[in-house]
């Protein structure tokens, strides 16, 4: 990893909160190469917005490592599955938007001691029935589609509905 050229420019972007994938350490030749772009095209994407790396107090770029991998993953958006800058801006804005969230659910999970089972761990509560039934699991009965009447279910060797 490259570090920055000075302790004192390193210093105007850390915080004792800051994340090191965070930290702005890569002047723009060396995120270009990293990235394995040309310095023009992330002044490019930096216009139009797809990734904005900080500015040191004299205007220049500094890019994160979080930037930089972003910046491979629009290349791979661009190059291999042909999604143009405006799709990857749609791409970019709901990877943030579901990381915002899911950094929501942890948290309210957290106030409310609540935490939700893993796919692994998760145990199914409903099921659908032969006959399009909603079978609920936990009481073994069943719900028709139709009517909404719940019914027992009878168990047998097959567990068929009777």
């Amino acid at each position: 990893m490259t570090e920055p050229r000075d302790a004192q420019s390193q210093s105007a972007y850390v915080t004792s909160g800051d994340h090191p994938a965070d930290r702005p350490v890569y002047v723009i030749s060396v995120a270009a190469e990293l990235a394995g772009m040309h310095p023009q095209t992330l002044r490019q994407y930096d216009r139009v917005g797809l990734v904005s790396p900080r500015r040191t107090a004299g205007r220049g770029r500094r890019y994160s490592a979080r930037d930089i991998a972003t910046l491979r993953a629009i290349q791979r958006m661009s190059r291999d599955e042909g999604i143009s800058l405006t799709g990857i801006r749609r791409v970019l804005e709901l990877e943030a938007e579901l990381a915002a969230v899911r950094a929501q659910l942890a948290v309210l999970q957290q106030q409310t001691g609540v935490v939700a089972p893993d796919a692994a761990t998760a145990r199914r509560v409903f099921l659908a029935g032969r006959a399009g039934d909603v079978v609920d699991m936990r009481e073994r009965r069943t719900r028709s589609a139709w009517f909404g009447r719940p019914r027992q279910l009878e168990s047998g060797p097959d567990d068929r509905q009777r």
